[in-house]
């Protein structure tokens, strides 16, 4: 039987306050199979930003234990997870984080240089038929700011894909879009699910439920799974 691929198991997050200990996330257990387009939805201040700094290890863990295939995150050393991150994970955020003073096959490019990927013009080459598969081709030799926002959001999907994750994470991706610009957003993430790649999004727009293949809602720190409604 195959192992999920991604297993977070009892996981709590607690941050020290001068008005005491402020629990962000408690005992949070769950599994993620291959393939699968798994959501997460909760309101401002629920956890969500939380929950992903946990399952890329951006940040540490009060308690609990996080596999990703055969890696214990939380046993590995801050540098050691900067590694793992850059080459197992493809992040996307809802600010986009692209550099502007970078054209986009230049922050493309930059993504692979940092996991030691870059293999000059087969990298390049590898750039532009991720900034087609987003159909932003045309636009390669732009700086992010001569762009929309929902065409740098695909510009930071394009990056995210760089070094061939098997994971995407996405952190309110559709979050700064208007409603027919996120619903391309979503079906690019659909498409990217059909080609094999296992998606985990945190949203705090419950319309968007309907689009998860399972969906979980966070309050205030506890999480429990919801019955995916399809259209």
């Amino acid at each position: 039987m195959n192992k999920p691929l991604i297993e977070v198991n009892d996981i709590c997050k607690t941050y020290p306050s001068l008005a005491g200990d402020i629990e962000a996330l408690k005992h949070i257990s769950f599994k993620l199979e291959r393939g699968e387009f798994v959501g997460v939805v909760g309101k401002s201040g629920a956890g969500k930003s939380t929950l992903v700094n946990m399952i890329t290890g951006v940040d540490t863990l009060t308690s609990g234990s996080i596999r990703v295939g055969e890696v214990e995150v939380h046993q590995l050393s801050e540098d050691q997870r900067n590694v793992w991150r850059g080459r197992h994970i493809g992040m996307v955020y809802q600010s986009f984080e692209l550099l502007n003073q970078l054209t986009l096959l230049e922050n493309i490019t930059l993504a692979m240089d940092f996991c030691g990927n870059y293999q000059g013009k087969k990298s390049v080459e590898h750039a532009l038929h991720l900034l087609e598969q987003v159909e932003i081709g045309a636009h390669a030799y732009k700086n992010p700011t001569a762009i929309s926002g929902g065409q740098q959001q695909r510009v930071a999907i394009a990056r995210a894909l760089a070094n061939d994750p098997e994971i995407l994470v996405a952190d309110e991706p559709t979050g700064n879009l208007d409603s027919q610009t996120s619903q391309t957003i979503l079906d690019l993430f659909l498409a990217l699910q059909k080609q094999g790649k296992t998606i985990f999004m945190v949203t705090h727009n419950m319309n968007l439920m309907p689009v998860f293949s399972k969906v979980y809602q966070l309050s205030d720190g506890v999480l429990s799974e919801k019955k995916a409604k399809k259209k």
